[in-house]
């Protein structure tokens, strides 16, 4: 009764935790109320980490990441789910087994693979994993540019590249892939490419003049996992996602040192 009443359903996010509250597992689950669905979460990580650097990362042992996942998916009525950080390669197939085994088939699974600073965050047999495994499961998967270079293989430096780096990943198994464009750091507007059913469809959106864009790729991948969950069909969810996205990024502020947060808190139209 109280998800009928105050909530628009239920989604769960697998990722890790963020200690600086912009990203990760917190970004999700402020990302899931802002446009009220009731958040549930399975921890893969554990990241020591603010604005500026991250100095350590604890990966939780695989038995506890399917112990959360069983607990979740056998009581909660789950909607739809995401994925972020999966940072080794035991990680990424205890999560996939524990989607097949519960049946979770809107997912959207954000490829974190790339820190801003450019490092990466998990090793080849991750990478590997992720194609071979997590892919096909996705209902949809959203790389970034630098995320998309490494799946598919091959430079994006244009709008057509990125529109070539979605057709080859969703060779791997996903139903549809949307590559953002927000990398390319020339120009006023964005450029996203979501290719789905053999097409191509191009977004575009005006630049927000901000550097406060910690964790941008969770906010948006939780956005669209949030509007699946409520009942959206994938095209409307991708658009009303990037929609919060950028109410979200012109609230974005700095609470301490480097490239600062989202403002999460924003009312999305449609819920207003």
């Amino acid at each position: 009764m109280i998800v009928e009443s105050l909530y628009r359903g239920i989604a769960l996010t697998i990722a890790g935790s963020d200690s600086g509250g912009g990203a990760g597992i917190q970004a999700d689950l402020k990302t899931f109320a802002a446009l009220r669905l009731f958040g549930t979460t399975v921890i893969t990580a554990i990241a020591a980490r603010a604005n500026l650097t991250v100095s350590d990362i604890e990966n939780l042992p695989p038995r506890i990441v399917a112990a959360q996942m069983d607990a979740v998916l056998s009581d909660f009525p789950v909607n739809a789910a995401k994925t972020g950080m999966l940072s080794c390669e035991k990680t990424i197939l205890c999560v996939c087994d524990g989607i097949r085994r519960h049946g979770i088939t809107r997912l959207v699974v954000d490829p974190v693979m790339i820190a801003q600073s450019g490092a990466s965050l998990i090793d080849a047999e991750a990478v590997a994993a992720i194609r071979q495994e997590l892919l096909p499961l996705a209902l949809l998967v959203t790389p970034n540019i630098p995320e998309a270079e490494r799946l598919s293989g091959g430079p994006v430096k244009s709008v057509d590249d990125m529109a070539s780096a979605a057709r080859i990943i969703a060779g791997f198994g996903p139903k549809t892939v949307l590559v953002k464009g927000g990398h390319m750091i020339e120009g006023d507007v964005v450029t996203d490419i979501l290719f789905a059913n053999g097409a191509i469809t191009r977004f575009d959106s005006p630049r927000i003049p901000t550097e406060n864009t910690h964790g941008t790729g969770c906010t948006l991948s939780a956005a669209i996992a949030a509007e699946l969950a409520a009942g959206s069909e994938l095209p409307e969810a991708v658009r009303k996602g990037r929609q919060y996205l950028m109410l979200a990024l012109k609230r974005s502020f700095r609470p301490g040192h480097g490239a600062g947060p989202l403002g999460h808190a924003v009312l999305a139209p449609w819920l207003s």
